[in-house]
């Protein structure tokens, strides 16, 4: 990523505002309509509150386009001397496939070897979100997190690995219920370094644990 680019996606303020009531209102009649086209009757006891349901449940599912990452990270950037990898693992994440807008979920782990800065460990897993909860894919979502990390850090080296499995191979399409999918994005150190590389892989030796 050049210097001074960041990745796709508007930030706005933190926490998340609400979407208008009209930009609510909107999605609400958007699913009705969808629902009466697909043949079903929106006036029913089990439908009537689908289309507010399904619009409050967008505004969260698609929280990260008005989430500010420098927000998120605040003063948590503390000095440190440290040179050691530190790394996240196991981060539970679910996001929205943006071809089909059908779930997929997994794992993320992150790691990072300081260059002077260290990271609030609980920011790591509130950027992953933040860039989770908007339509995604996986591959552009693993660069994401990994190119912030690496921008606001000026670490000598970022690596983000994702597991997950997608409904939209799950549910339609090839139908495939045992398979899921690793995405990696190494910067820096871990790129370049084939010994540090392997040093990780091999502290992450246990992945494949993805709940399907």
């Amino acid at each position: 990523m050049k210097k001074g680019k960041r990745p796709q996606g508007p930030t706005l303020d933190f926490p998340p505002p609400p979407l208008s009531g009209k930009d609510l209102e909107a999605i609400m009649n958007h699913t009705a309509a969808n629902i009466r086209l697909l043949g079903e009757d929106t006036t029913r006891e089990g439908l009537k509150d689908t289309p507010r349901r399904v619009a409050k449940a967008m505004q969260f599912l698609t929280s990260g386009y008005r989430t500010d990452v420098d927000q998120i990270i605040g003063k948590a950037l503390f000095k440190a001397e440290s040179s050691d990898l530190v790394i996240v693992r196991d981060i539970e994440l679910f996001s929205m496939c943006e071809h089909h807008m059908l779930p997929f979920w997994g794992k993320a782990h992150v790691a990072y070897i300081p260059n002077g800065k260290i990271i609030g460990l609980s920011k790591i897993p509130r950027i992953v979100d933040a860039f989770a909860r908007r339509l995604q894919v996986q591959e552009r979502l693993t660069a994401q997190i990994s190119e912030t990390l690496m921008e606001r850090l000026g670490a000598m080296g970022v690596a983000v690995i994702i597991e997950a499995v997608h409904l939209c191979m799950m549910m339609r399409g090839v139908e495939k219920q045992n398979s899921y999918t690793i995405t990696s994005s190494m910067l820096g150190v871990f790129r370049t370094d084939a010994t540090t590389r392997k040093e990780l892989l091999h502290l992450l030796g246990g992945l494949g644990s993805v709940k399907r």
